[in-house]
């Protein structure tokens, strides 16, 4: 039987009430081989952009707050910020319980909380940092998950997002094209023998905001010294933000 596919196309998700349904159903798939893809397409460059989206984190002295990590998935990011941040408390929280469930032997202290970016389980102002590696992409609605980030953050607190966006640069297009849409889903085939699941990961890069896009959004709703920085080429790029009080 077809796996129904998540739709790529950020504009078209807002008449596809499927989307979030098939999208879990995907991460719970193709977990598994998750990581050692992830590793296999960006040549292990991935831990070192996760290690400079966690150095935006740090402040001037001073605890940081309890730190979510939202769209976790296999939590190596919550496993760097526990290296990264001793005694701070780490939340991870994810839409896929067996994305979750496969990354847990990677930490020690981290919470793992089953939840929803768009409704999450957590009360105003809980947190004193978020950070999001690779997964703003994914939502169905963009713009309401970057206003649950807001509402969960503290006043001056910190967003942190490690993205792949909508290639503006030609050079970043080709790159796109060549490395990303054409030999992703051959290699989730052969790999995850899922070429749908891989597909549409490619194809949701080109169908997401651009980099100007999402600053200005975040702006939008509630985000103040907004600043940007692009990775490998424009591959990849961090975005930050402070919550405006």
């Amino acid at each position: 039987m077809a796996h129904i596919k998540p739709v790529a196309n950020l504009e078209a998700r807002k008449d596809a009430p499927e989307h979030a349904t098939a999208n879990r159903a995907m991460f719970d798939r193709i977990a598994p081989t998750y990581d050692f893809l992830n590793k296999l397409m960006s040549f292990g460059i991935d831990k070192r952009w996760r290690a400079k989206a966690i150095d935006r984190l740090s402040g001037k002295g001073g605890s940081v707050g309890p730190l979510l990590d939202l769209c976790a998935g296999t939590l190596d990011l919550s496993r760097m910020l526990e290296s990264a941040f001793p005694g701070e408390r780490v939340v991870a929280c994810d839409f896929s319980a067996k994305m979750l469930e496969l990354g847990k032997r990677k930490v020690a202290n981290t919470e793992r909380v089953v939840g929803d970016a768009l409704a999450l389980p957590f009360e105003q102002g809980a947190f004193g940092a978020v950070i999001c590696g690779f997964g703003m992409r994914n939502l169905a609605d963009l713009r309401r998950g970057v206003r649950e980030v807001r509402r969960v953050l503290r006043p001056g607190g910190k967003f942190v997002t490690l993205e792949l966006f909508a290639p503006k640069l030609f050079r970043t297009r080709a790159l796109h094209a060549a490395a990303l849409r054409n030999a992703l889903p051959v290699i989730g085939a052969v790999v995850a023998r899922d070429r749908d699941a891989y597909a549409y990961l490619a194809e949701s890069m080109a169908g997401f905001v651009t980099r100007a896009q999402y600053e200005a959004i975040l702006r939008q709703e509630g985000f103040e010294a907004v600043r940007a920085t692009d990775l490998t080429l424009g591959v990849a790029s961090i975005v930050c933000g402070e919550a405006r009080p």
